[in-house]
């Protein structure tokens, strides 16, 4: 009897080792198999069983969480929807997520790490945290501000700190609500199919992803290229570019727009954007240096975050004298954010020290501790000091004496310029209106803003269409917005 016993037990041994095994083997060596095996809901349903942390700007939550009591229990809700939505991105039970929602998903999931009280607590007990909170570096009156005065139109606007890289305004316009892609209903499928087909592309983020030639708003990385090389020494003293001026090489003659530009100087020539003096400086200063001093500005990085992905900006690394006079001026295959060109301004506005932008101050647990922590950090010296000071006072005449008058408030130093950038076949396209600018309070020590708007309006008449009457009037009132904010 005693051996019958004997045999049933290690039988039962035997059938509990391998039960044991095949734990081990699905819990660690095939965890991971199954977790992401498309028949598997468990991490979806997991996903959405508790509230998603939310979205700062200021002191307000500009999204939400709504019980559906359904197996995908929690949708996002958003506040302001289509104010916000280049900066929150959707998350989408179907879609999945972008910008904010997508870069700060594990903090707005609870999944991060450091939301823990203790080092691998969620490791050990398999669990997560609530949902923690990302506080933006968006001024509110700013965003509503920008994207207002855009008013519809197809357009964007960028804003920055220029002493800390604060992104203080991102507007993408026309925009969308990303409410109506939360869920997971026939609604959502139909709401994302509108979305997509619509001639406008309200979920393009014009601000971080398209990028356009930048027309005569490029003549200040030019200028600064000339002046850092010493091509030009007396920003007001004569230049030797003739007009008309022949592009090198061809028979081609560059035209301008405003009167008086034969040999004239570069203060006058940024002031009423003279095509010949800054094409004929570009070619001066040469493909290398150009391409130096554009890169240094940001140009031709395809790893700019902020903390979402940013188009590269483009300037060619490899073209004939023809192709450069064109490039510097912002045409050719020139190519730019309005990211990119609001850290033009930002550089000139803080004496030529280019600070990295960045869109998220600070994440915080659930319950307000600050787990981390944004800090400046400097992303390149495009200029030295002595050559941002000068564009400082070409970009301040250009708007009390040349095309950026709209943008003048009284009080208020106010550096800027404008840009009517041709595209399109044979330049058929109709042109888009570039305003770039700076401000600063007389009395501040440094300077409030650093902004680019752009401005692509299809049903606008060709003729009418230019920086200083199309885009600076919305610079002003994102200007003055910013510094109502608080702005130093």
């Amino acid at each position: 009897m005693t051996r019958y016993i004997r045999r049933a037990a290690t039988l039962c041994l035997v059938l509990l080792a391998a039960l044991l095994v095949n734990v081990v083997r699905l819990q660690l060596l095939q965890a991971g198999e199954l977790r992401e095996n498309p028949a598997n809901r468990r991490p979806l349903i997991a996903r959405y069983a508790d509230p998603r942390g939310d979205i700062v700007v200021g002191a307000r939550p500009v999204t939400g969480s709504r019980d559906t009591r359904q197996q995908l229990r929690y949708e996002r809700t958003y506040r302001d929807g289509p104010l916000y939505a280049p900066i929150t991105g959707y998350s989408s039970q179907l879609y999945g997520t972008t910008l904010l929602e997508h870069t700060e998903d594990e903090t707005l999931a609870g999944t991060d790490p450091i939301l823990a009280p203790l080092p691998l607590w969620n490791d050990l007990t398999r669990s997560r945290q609530p949902g923690g909170r990302v506080v933006t570096t968006i001024r509110a009156s700013v965003q509503r501000a920008a994207y207002q005065a855009l008013a519809g139109r197809r357009g964007a606007v960028a804003a920055l700190e220029p002493s800390t890289g604060r992104i203080l305004a991102l507007v993408s316009s026309p925009s969308y609500d990303p409410a109506v892609l939360s869920g997971n209903s026939p609604a959502v499928v139909a709401a994302w199919r509108r979305l997509n087909s619509s001639p406008h592309r309200p979920m393009l983020n014009r601000a971080i992803r398209q990028t356009y030639p930048p027309g005569s708003a490029f003549k200040i990385v030019t200028a600064a290229a000339a002046l850092d090389a010493r091509i030009v020494t007396d920003p007001n003293a004569p230049t030797d570019a003739r007009d008309p001026y022949i592009l090198p090489g061809t028979r081609t003659r560059l035209p301008n727009r405003v009167p008086r530009c034969d040999r004239a100087s570069l203060s006058y020539a940024l002031r009423y954007s003279c095509n010949t003096v800054m094409a004929h400086l570009g070619v001066k200063v040469g493909l290398r240096r150009m391409r130096e001093t554009a890169e240094k500005f940001g140009f031709n990085d395809t790893g700019l975050r902020i903390p979402a992905r940013v188009a590269a900006s483009t300037f060619d690394r490899e073209m004939g004298p023809d192709q450069l006079a064109l490039s510097s001026i912002g045409q050719f295959d020139t190519a730019a954010t309005p990211l990119q060109m609001a850290m033009v301004a930002a550089a000139v506005a803080n004496g030529g020290e280019l600070v990295r932008p960045y869109l998220v101050d600070r994440t915080t647990t659930r319950s307000g501790r600050t787990v981390r922590t944004a800090l400046p950090r400097t992303y390149q010296r495009p200029m030295n000091p002595v050559t941002a000071q000068i564009l400082q006072r070409l970009m301040i005449q250009a708007v009390e004496k040349g095309g950026g008058r709209h943008a003048a408030i009284r009080g208020v130093r106010v550096g800027g310029k404008t840009g009517t950038a041709q595209h399109g076949v044979a330049n058929a396209g109709v042109p888009y209106a570039w305003f770039i600018a700076w401000a600063q309070k007389r009395d501040a020590i440094r300077p409030a803003v650093a902004l680019a708007v752009v401005v692509e309006d299809a049903e606008a008449n060709r003729d009418d269409i230019s920086g200083g009457g199309d885009a600076a009037p919305i610079a002003r009132v994102v200007i003055e917005a910013a510094l109502k904010a608080g702005g130093t």
